[in-house]
């Protein structure tokens, strides 16, 4: 009598299973379709750059490939050790600074406050410290912090972000100096660091495509006919160029700043310029200096005062005999 049972509990099984099956089959189609037609805000951030750059965020010229999409230019600071000792943890301080009364508009046209993110390109050899290694008082500005190689299995590359930039206007990465004793691959000498840091929301999606964080222009001269404003959000702008109509689909967030019947010409602005971040570079540079050469040049400074202290005696004792001799 438990065939029966036994079968129609398979059968209330199976069909448990196609049903889950054909959910979760419907949510990753929505949430990947999703992802393509209404474009995160996360779209701007330090990872983004991965997928034009695979292989290394800074380009032949020097320039790093954040800048294809944050246009605006923004400073960006890091300050480093001149010089380090191998086998050592120190600071990478990164200073991103905007002013914190700016918002930016997300996605969806709203109103947001700016994240913040970094590339930051170490000497090779150099890389994030691990968590056993960082001292206790650096532990408590790197907590919270979450460090991604740029590149699976290259460590000196690393990117952060996104971050609150009310809370993260200097981040600080906790680097480990490598040891040429360990690594015969590493050399004494001086390194170039280079940095790329954002803030906000970038112009351009890794896809090319533009994002509501522009200003908008017309594509041809002529007069504003019709504005309409899309159930979707924006403003669909028809422009009489004389010979045809064009027609300018702007997105949600920019502000409109024309009217009908106006006359615009080619490239004229037609909403404000949202935008209140920026991209920002800095090349620095670390000395790995050799312990050895610390102690030589510890015992020649040594060597020369002593010589000078032996020297200033000796006078001292030249004057006495001299002033000796003079009394007789």
């Amino acid at each position: 009598m438990r065939t029966p049972r036994t079968f129609a509990l398979g059968q209330l099984a199976k069909q448990v299973f196609t049903k889950t099956f054909i959910i979760a089959i419907a949510t990753f189609a929505i949430f990947f379709a999703s992802d393509l037609a209404l474009p995160q805000a996360a779209s701007a951030y330090p990872f983004w750059a991965q997928q034009t750059a695979p292989e290394t965020p800074r380009e032949a010229t020097g320039r790093i490939v954040c800048a294809n999409c944050h246009l605006a230019q923004k400073p960006s600071k890091i300050e480093i050790p001149q010089s380090v000792l191998p086998g050592s943890v120190f600071e990478a301080v990164v200073e991103v600074p905007y002013d914190l009364d700016s918002q930016q508009i997300s996605a969806d046209g709203s109103k947001v406050g700016l994240n913040v993110g970094a590339v930051l390109m170490l000497p090779e050899g150099f890389k994030i410290a691990p968590q056993e290694l960082i001292p206790e008082e650096m532990k408590e500005e790197v907590e919270g912090l979450y460090f991604t190689e740029y590149k699976e299995g290259e460590g000196n590359v690393v990117i952060v972000g996104p971050l609150p930039g009310e809370n993260y206007q200097e981040i600080t990465f906790p680097v480990l100096a490598p040891d040429p004793k360990t690594d015969k691959s590493i050399n004494y000498g001086k390194y170039q660091v280079h940095l790329g840091a954002n803030r906000g929301r970038g112009q351009v999606y890794p896809t090319g495509e533009l994002s509501n964080n522009n200003e908008f222009k017309a594509t041809e001269a002529g007069t504003i006919t019709s504005i309409d404003k899309p159930e979707a959000g924006g403003y669909t702008v028809t422009i009489n160029t004389g010979d045809d109509s064009v027609v300018s689909n702007i997105p949600v967030g920019p502000e409109l700043i024309v009217a009908e019947g106006q006359t615009v010409a080619a490239g004229e602005a037609l909403t404000n310029n949202p935008n209140v971040g920026g991209f920002g570079q800095k090349d620095a540079e670390v000395v790995l200096q050799n312990p050895a050469r610390i102690g030589g040049m510890l015992i020649f400074v040594g060597g020369i005062m002593i010589a000078q202290i032996l020297l200033v005696i000796k006078k001292k004792q030249v004057e006495r005999v001299q002033a000796a001799e003079m009394e007789f």
